[in-house]
């Protein structure tokens, strides 16, 4: 493959934006504002340890199932993707696969993560895998290159982890006694807490939580209380928004089950049905919302997954593997009710709401009107394209829907909802999308060319609005 066509031909200063006004947007109002990440999926004893990788490979390609799946869809076996190959051969394939990855977004992001934090200009293919990996592999071992310095890299101010209720959390309390520019704190993700599909499992992760919350769970009351210590120790260690992660929010306008009932037929080892499963889990959530709601939390729910769905390659490789799509699951009447059953007794969080099916973009974005009472701006919203819709299409579609539907200049902006310190130039990708549209906008005459309020706006999403939604602060914690 010829590379006489080097990156900066395409990815130059004013990559995605296609007229002057969108140029100065981006370079003098969101190019470069701090980043508030507060959603990813990144290591905390990685940060705290400043951890410095060998080589691209463990950096770049590790538990990275957007390039896995390219990766087998292209023909390659799973030995060079999550088996025993060398970290070489791995990057090997994976530069392979790079040229044809043409109009899928990791090709933008290869070489705009390959550019930013490397300054490697050339587009990656076989005939240059080596000395694309011998030259990041030299920057990789400098001090510059670790978590932590690849984070500062990046401008970011702020990262929120995802962390389960039973987690210790001790390794964000020794990073916030750290002279380190940089917050990192935890976020609540309580899923386990009520999948009760598999009681073994369930009862196994009781087990856990009873030893972290220091009580028996022995009753209904008692599981709540233990997710009340919970909260409370996550609180007073940094966090400040839950996350969940579920096909649907459900809901349940009478008292359908004896919750107690169901609880103790868990404990005792016996499957329920599907209905009350559904409705164990809409009154655990259900509960824990109203404990958010009195800390004065942010909650996210991440809706509409269809996770898991390869059992052979599950069985083999486990979760988060790359075997996961976009279901089209219903979403509005009970996303209304379940909404509804915590604002009609004034208990209803700062709630952010992502769908993973693009088509239930105005279901999303109309929902989160029904429930702003003007007390807080822009109290709900309608996320960031997320996981397959992080891409120019999905956040183009996101960013119209929500001008359509709402306000678009109350957006807390994108984040990564990654496993990678090489992920960040994302919040680049974003913002550079989000100024080329209103520079279009302008353009077409649909817009007034009023930069400096424009201006404001497009900094406001790209920084300070989520700076004053999230109650960040470094005296959040209280070691």
């Amino acid at each position: 493959m010829s590379q006489a066509f080097t990156i900066d031909k395409f990815i130059n200063e004013h990559f995605l934006l296609h007229n002057e006004f969108a140029q100065r947007l981006y370079h003098q109002f969101a190019a470069n504002q701090p980043i508030i990440d507060y959603h990813n999926h990144l290591p905390p004893a990685e940060i705290q340890a400043n951890r410095q990788f060998e080589n691209l490979s463990q950096i770049w390609l590790a538990g990275d199932h957007y390039k896995w799946r390219a990766m087998r869809t292209l023909g390659i076996i799973e030995n060079y993707i999550t088996g025993n190959a060398s970290d070489w051969e791995k990057f090997e394939k994976w530069a392979f696969t790079v040229p044809y990855t043409a109009r899928n977004p990791l090709y933008h992001w290869t070489h705009l993560e390959l550019q930013r934090y490397f300054g490697v200009e050339e587009l990656l293919s076989q005939e240059n895998a080596k000395s694309v990996y011998e030259t990041c592999n030299e920057q990789l071992a400098q001090p510059g290159f670790t978590t932590q310095g690849l984070l500062s890299k990046m401008n970011v101010e702020v990262i929120c982890t995802t962390d389960d209720p039973t987690d210790t959390l001790e390794y964000h309390r020794q990073f916030s006694l750290s002279d380190s520019s940089l917050q990192m704190y935890p976020a609540f993700r309580p899923d386990k807490a009520y999948s009760v599909e598999n009681p073994s499992i369930y009862n196994t992760y009781l087990e856990k939580l009873e030893k972290q919350a220091g009580l028996k769970i022995q009753s209904y009351e008692d599981l709540l209380a233990a997710l009340q210590s919970r909260i409370d120790f996550f609180h007073a260690n940094g966090c400040r928004l839950s996350d969940h992660g579920l096909e649907q929010l459900v809901f349940f306008p009478t008292e359908r089950f004896n919750i107690e009932k169901l609880f103790q037929s868990i404990r005792s080892g016996q499957s329920i049905q599907a209905e009350e499963i559904q409705y164990f889990k809409f009154k655990t959530l259900q509960a824990l919302c109203k404990m958010y709601h009195a800390k004065g939390w942010v909650q996210q729910f991440h809706l509409g997954a269809l996770r898991n769905t390869n059992t052979r390659q599950l069985s083999t490789l486990g979760p988060d593997t790359g075997f996961d799509s976009i279901g089209d699951f219903e979403q509005a009447k009970t996303l209304a009710g379940f909404l509804n059953s915590l604002d009609e007794t004034d208990q209803l969080s700062k709630t952010i709401l992502y769908n993973l099916n693009p088509r239930d973009n105005e279901v999303f974005a109309t929902m989160t009107g029904n429930f702003n009472d003007g007390k807080i701006k822009g109290k709900l919203q309608f996320g960031s394209g997320w996981w397959y819709l992080d891409q120019i299409d999905g956040m183009e579609k996101q960013l119209n829907t929500l001008s359509n539907m709402s306000l678009l200049s109350c957006f807390i902006g994108m984040l990564t909802d990654s496993r990678s310190f090489l992920s960040f130039p994302r919040h680049e990708y974003f913002r550079r999308i989000l100024c080329n549209l209103i520079g279009t906008d302008v353009e077409k005459g649909l817009l007034p060319a009023d930069e400096a309020w424009l201006g404001k706006i497009v900094a406001d999403i790209s920084y300070h609005n989520a700076k004053n939604y999230f109650d960040f602060s470094l005296d959040n914690f209280q070691v």
